[in-house]
């Protein structure tokens, strides 16, 4: 009998043990973080996204006490890396910096994406936000949007703009819906060939952002005519708003930002949210950003979560009555 109950005592010890092992890890966190922390970037090293990540990378080791390690990953605009950041524990070693054309504009255009831009991951903190800048080539007769808009209605057959990723695609697709100004894509691999399309006049207009432009504007190559949304870019600030312009619908705004997939536990995420907002605000880091035409720091995580689906619904909105495509 005594035999008996000690078998069944060493059964539910042994049946028992599984759970105290379950408990240990969560425990561990408390101390979180306790190793190196993977940055993923679905860019390659040397662009934009990955200049922003090693910079907050850099100063977010410092606040945490641990190596925050850039891990480049970059394939088909950035998708692959998201869907591979979504699969990931969350536990908080794995975080990604995401840019808007994988999240926003990838939500609008591609229905089979194998994450969801809004559930499958928790924003932390956006690094840097910046609008895209209309420009001609600075010798075009053209000298403010309306004229722009008058000249490509006369001359539809040279109206064409070039665009590289289905972000400029879409914006320039919105100032056609709100002006009615026609226009052909005309494809190309990088902002910079984008860019000289139009100083070499072989494209009329285009919407590229501001690093690769900003220096061929004050070169007098380039013209620019707008910024979009409602506020000027300090780093061209005779350059009136797309809203100034007449056209206050034409807002957007690219974005950087930092993400950990959802399902992170409510501490950790506070201890990463903190880390990296510190690490934004920094005044070398901000500086840096400014530096690259883009505004420092964003708004909160929730806003963050809730100004992607807006950005979905309105991007969803143009590539249906744009009647555009586009191949995964």
């Amino acid at each position: 009998m005594s035999s008996g109950r000690l078998t069944r005592r060493a059964a539910m010890s042994l049946l028992a043990a599984p759970a105290v092992l379950k408990v240990l890890p969560a425990r561990a966190d408390d101390n979180f973080p306790s190793r190196p922390i993977r940055l993923i970037v679905g860019f390659a090293a040397g662009g934009g996204n990955d200049i922003f990540a090693r910079l907050v990378a850099a100063k977010a080791s410092e606040i945490l006490g641990q190596p925050v390690v850039v891990e480049n990953r970059p394939a088909a605009g950035g998708r692959l890396a998201a869907e591979y950041v979504s699969q990931q524990t969350p536990d908080g070693y794995t975080a990604m910096v995401a840019a808007s054309g994988m999240m926003s504009v990838a939500g609008a255009i591609y229905p089979d994406l194998k994450y969801n831009p809004v559930k499958s991951f928790q924003p932390l903190a956006m690094i840097a936000y910046f609008p895209l800048i209309l420009i001609v080539a600075g010798d075009s007769p053209v000298k403010n949007v309306k004229e722009l808009v008058e000249w490509g209605k006369q001359h539809p057959d040279k109206a064409n703009y070039p665009a590289t990723s289905p972000a400029f695609t879409v914006t320039s697709e919105l100032f056609k819906l709100k002006s009615g100004i026609p226009g052909v894509m005309i494809p190309y691999k990088s902002s910079n060939e984008m860019i000289l399309s139009v100083i070499e006049g072989n494209s009329l207009y285009a919407f590229p952002d501001g690093p690769p432009t900003v220096p061929q504007v004050k070169a007098g190559k380039l013209k620019a005519l707008a910024v979009t949304g409602a506020e000027r870019s300090p780093q061209l600030p005779d350059t009136p708003s797309m809203s100034e312009a007449g056209y206050p619908e034409v807002d957007v705004h690219l974005w950087s930002g930092v993400f950990a997939p959802a399902g992170t536990a409510a501490p950790v995420n506070a201890k990463l949210e903190k880390a990296f907002a510190d690490a934004i605000a920094d005044p070398g880091v901000a500086e840096k950003i400014r530096g690259m035409a883009a505004t420092p720091g964003g708004p909160g995580p929730d806003a963050f979560k809730q100004q992607i689906a807006d950005e979905i619904k309105k991007y969803s909105e143009v590539v249906k009555v744009a009647n555009l495509h586009f191949e995964e």
